[in-house]
């Protein structure tokens, strides 16, 4: 089973690492042939304009659209999660995205860089410990579809964010999150998108 980290912008080494250490193989995305032989794709964080842009230049965007519209498993994470939703606001209108989850999102909802925040998380999907979520220029969920499973909300927390806000969502093979599983070490949200990416093979 190899597994792609679109390697366009954003925390790509990280995604390739934590892959790697749950046994994947790993290949880097940056242009179509890359494509080829994939079980799955991780669209990692990074700025979600620029990542459109660079999906457009690289040629990347039309065949990963197919792909994807295919079945291939995803796991879209902060600018991930904004690429494969349904809507985005306040967006360009120029900006691309994958309509693979039904999710309409808004860009930076929760502020700019100095209203980035952590907090734990329960994620029931994942077992018992909570899990710790970094939240950086953060997409907020406005609305999810009656297809979409709501994995994870927002905590009651000082930081003024909505508790109950949706922060880690599901449908068929897509998985996103509007935090960055990658940065803390903990590997259960990649190790369940290895276990979606077994279930769609069988």
């Amino acid at each position: 089973m190899t597994l792609g980290v679109l390697a366009l912008q954003g925390d790509v080494r990280e995604h390739a690492s934590t892959l790697g250490s749950l046994g994947a193989a790993v290949r880097l995305v940056r242009e179509p042939g890359d494509l080829d032989g994939l079980s799955g794709i991780v669209l990692p964080g990074g700025e979600s304009t620029t990542l459109s842009l660079l999906l457009e230049s690289s040629g990347l965007f039309a065949p990963l659209a197919g792909a994807l519209g295919d079945g291939l498993p995803a796991f879209g994470t902060c600018a991930g999660m904004i690429l494969l939703a349904t809507e985005v606001l306040d967006g360009r209108p120029d900006q691309r995205r994958f309509d693979i989850i039904d999710l309409t999102i808004r860009r930076n909802g929760f502020g700019r860089q100095r209203a980035s925040f952590e907090c734990d998380l329960d994620v029931p999907a994942v077992g018992a410990d909570p899990v710790h979520a970094v939240f950086i220029r953060a997409p907020v969920v406005e609305w999810a579809g009656p297809g979409v499973e709501v994995l994870a909300t927002l905590p009651a927390d000082p930081t003024g964010a909505v508790p109950g806000q949706p922060v880690l969502c599901r449908q068929g093979p897509v998985l996103v999150s509007s935090f960055h599983p990658e940065l803390t070490g903990d590997r259960r949200l990649h190790q369940l998108f290895v276990e979606i990416t077994k279930e769609e093979r069988r």
